[in-house]
């Protein structure tokens, strides 16, 4: 019986021998190199909304060993803007934030207004077009969008009057080999508020692009006007 079964094996693995080794080049690829991910979360909104595949590249911040978070390679280094995938250090699941603090700097935020290394950023009447993809309950909300500059590349952040957050934080100083990052929807994210400082070996990937969209509120139809839009 044993021996009958060792050759059922062998049968299958000369006839699917293709098929897995595609399986496994592939599995090692999306660890290593790049991959999609789906974001179920509006922490990110108006930049990134619930439903959206987003296109992740893993090398950019130097190659790793496939399934594992063992650096071969430096990279570049994470900087001030950067959109990251990483592993929460608080209970390891895969979160997307934007990159604020990196090693060295000091954070803080007065109210509502970013300030790092002293520079406090500045704000203007952002896109309010953002407003029509966000999810219903979100719209409900009256959020506001803001579009931050001075500290980082400018981008658009949301506010929810009605969920203000700490009213200070700070200032405090990003340690050597860690990253402060926060979502862009600053009243409902849990980001470096509450999970603290992201080590650099926890940061997988560099969100770069959406690939296609997908809207819970509507059956999860198809956002056009999303498909293959650059987060930068």
């Amino acid at each position: 019986m044993t021996m009958t079964l060792w050759r059922s094996l062998l049968r299958y693995g000369r006839e699917y021998r293709s098929l897995l080794v595609f399986i496994v080049l592939m599995g090692g690829f999306r660890s290593a190199w790049a991959d999609w991910v789906y974001v179920p979360s509006g922490s990110m909104n108006p930049t990134i909304l619930e439903g959206d595949r987003l296109l992740i590249d893993k090398h950019v911040y130097g190659l790793r060993v496939p399934f594992s978070l063992t650096h071969l390679t430096e990279g570049e280094n994470p900087a001030r803007g950067d959109i990251i995938v990483f592993d929460s250090p608080r209970d390891g699941i895969s979160l997307v934030k934007r990159l604020i603090g990196v090693p060295g700097d000091t954070v803080a935020l007065d109210g509502e207004h970013l300030i790092v290394n002293g520079v406090v950023s500045r704000y203007a009447v952002g896109d309010r077009s953002e407003l029509r993809g966000l999810l219903a309950a979100t719209r409900a909300q009256d959020p506001a969008v803001l579009r931050e500059s001075g500290t980082g590349p400018a981008h658009d952040i949301l506010l929810l009057p009605d969920r203000r957050h700490f009213e200070l934080i700070g200032p405090i100083t990003v340690p050597a080999g860690m990253y402060f990052v926060l979502g862009d929807n600053r009243d409902n994210s849990a980001d470096s508020r509450y999970i603290g400082f992201v080590p650099r070996r926890n940061i997988v990937g560099r969100a770069t692009y959406v690939v296609v969209s997908l809207n819970p509120d509507r059956y999860y139809a198809p956002r056009a006007h999303r498909a293959l839009r650059s987060l930068y």
